[in-house]
């Protein structure tokens, strides 16, 4: 099968170097990689022409093109006919050396899939379970375990539990993610994946593209495509196509905008996914955004920048409220 590297990328120069490398180390590579920077400096551009690297094609677009959703698309319109396979990866992962023939591997072993999700290895600590394991505050999955974190035991005590497995959405959102899945080697069969280590089929991009609702940072613009998406095709995540995620904060929003998206575009995502939700799912979804917004705040108590949890925690609070007069339009 013939596959696309897309890369949109935004003041990561180094980053970005440190991925392509990695990309150089692979068993399958890719026929064409197109990076799309929306940078605002040329310390990018000189990196790329500094380095060479096979199939490489570089992009510069300006800020009427910048934007992670606006990146994506333009970098889809620069794929040719003869591919089978689009992959992106956010310019901060590195790649284990069998990330892309694990990916293929499954469109050819899951003809109907439109997307395939890699696997970060570097978040979260799972141990295999076993008779002795004391299973007080882990979350136990496929006969692996990890730390539940906070903020779903306190979720638990008040009934809020997620009603879906890990990468489905519940009936009032604010679900489990990637990181919920276990190291198993195994496929799972999914409703969402992380937009930087996913890939589609082209011919998905007949019919969708990432929605402009999503601009700048575009939080959760990822699980918006995906639950489009899995309304008409199977959707999986691989874990045994592995690649680590290097958290660059160069380029991320202030603490406030994010806290805002975190409600506003989560608000969106739950509505893509539940045009219209049940009486107990509208409780249960404004119930769980105000006690994490509620936890934001009392993590000011150990915070090591109280400034920034104080700022996503407002920006939170404002999120919720702007709901109350003005809603996000759905775009399907």
């Amino acid at each position: 099968m013939n596959f696309t590297l897309i890369v949109c990328t935004y003041m990561r120069a180094q980053s970005l170097l440190r991925l392509l490398h990695s990309v150089n180390t692979q068993s399958l590579y890719p026929q064409d990689i197109i990076i799309v920077d929306g940078s605002t400096n040329e310390e990018t551009e000189h990196i790329i022409a500094q380095n060479s690297f096979k199939n490489l094609r570089y992009f510069r677009v300006d800020a009427t093109t910048r934007g992670l959703t606006k990146q994506r698309n333009y970098g889809v319109g620069q794929v040719g006919n003869a591919v089978d396979v689009v992959c992106f990866l956010d310019d901060d992962t590195i790649l284990e050396a069998e990330y892309f023939k694990n990916v293929i591997g499954t469109y050819e072993q899951y003809p109907k899939a439109l997307g395939v999700g890699g696997y970060i290895t570097n978040e979260v600590n799972w141990n295999p379970l076993t008779t002795t394991t004391d299973l007080k505050h882990k979350y136990v999955y496929d006969d692996w375990l990890r730390t539940e974190p906070l903020r779903f035991r306190i979720r638990k005590l008040f009934g809020l539990d997620p009603d879906r497995p890990p990468c489905v959405l519940p009936t009032f959102s604010h679900g489990r993610s990637v990181s919920f899945l276990p190291p198993s080697n195994k496929i799972y069969s999914v409703e969402l994946f992380m937009g930087g280590v996913s890939s589609y089929r082209l011919s998905v991009f007949n019919n969708f593209r990432f929605s402009t609702y999503f601009e700048g940072y575009s939080l959760y613009e990822d699980a918006d495509f995906c639950l489009r998406l899995s309304k008409i095709g199977d959707l999986y995540v691989n874990t045994s196509a592995r690649l680590s995620h290097h958290h660059d904060h160069a380029g991320r929003p202030n603490a406030f905008k994010y806290g805002k998206m975190v409600i506003r575009n989560g608000w969106y995502v739950w509505r893509v996914k539940y045009p219209k939700p049940s009486l107990m799912a509208r409780i249960k979804w404004n119930m769980t955004a105000f006690l994490l917004m509620k936890l934001t705040f009392v993590r000011l108590l150990t915070s090591t920048n109280k400034k920034q949890s104080f700022s996503e925690g407002v920006g939170r609070l404002i999120g919720l409220f702007s709901l109350l007069w003005r809603k996000p339009k759905i775009e399907l």
